[in-house]
């Protein structure tokens, strides 16, 4: 695919305001966060994204076999509960306007996370998909290596 527009350049004010909107999403583990915006990458297909925190996730110590298996990740058994919930909910989320947000994926996520980590994460997830949707409708995706 072809980069339509360069949105970063044409509007680098606002780009920069949701990048600085990241920085107060703090209360997530690095390697959790990285792995909810993968799984949230994959469902929505962006290529640039799913590239990025696949590379994020790594340097933030996930191994390769979870990364290998996170399209899978109810059938390999690799995540624990508190991780399931938190990517129970990033696919809620992403498809919200599909099946809603379940009261159970809510009520699973209270058990394993603080209130201020729920919005935290729930901030994360709708962030993601904001930028998965910048970069997918402007054709953004990553540069081949080698």
């Amino acid at each position: 695919m072809i980069e339509r527009l360069d949105y970063v350049t044409i509007n680098s004010a606002a780009i920069a305001s949701m990048a600085q909107a990241k920085t107060h999403v703090a209360l997530l583990d690095a390697r959790l966060k990285a792995v909810v915006e993968l799984r949230v990458s994959q469902i929505n297909g962006c290529a640039y994204c799913v590239d990025l925190h696949t590379r994020e996730a790594r340097a933030a110590g996930e191994g390769q076999q979870r990364l290998d298996c996170l399209t899978v990740w109810r059938e390999c058994g690799f995540f624990d509960a508190r991780e399931m919930a938190a990517l129970d909910w990033a696919e809620a989320v992403t498809r919200v306007a599909d099946q809603g947000a379940p009261e159970e994926l809510f009520a699973a996520l209270k058990l394993h996370f603080s209130d201020a980590e729920i919005v935290d994460l729930t901030l994360a997830i709708a962030q993601m998909n904001a930028w998965n949707r910048l970069a997918i409708s402007f054709g953004h995706v990553p540069d081949a290596e080698g």
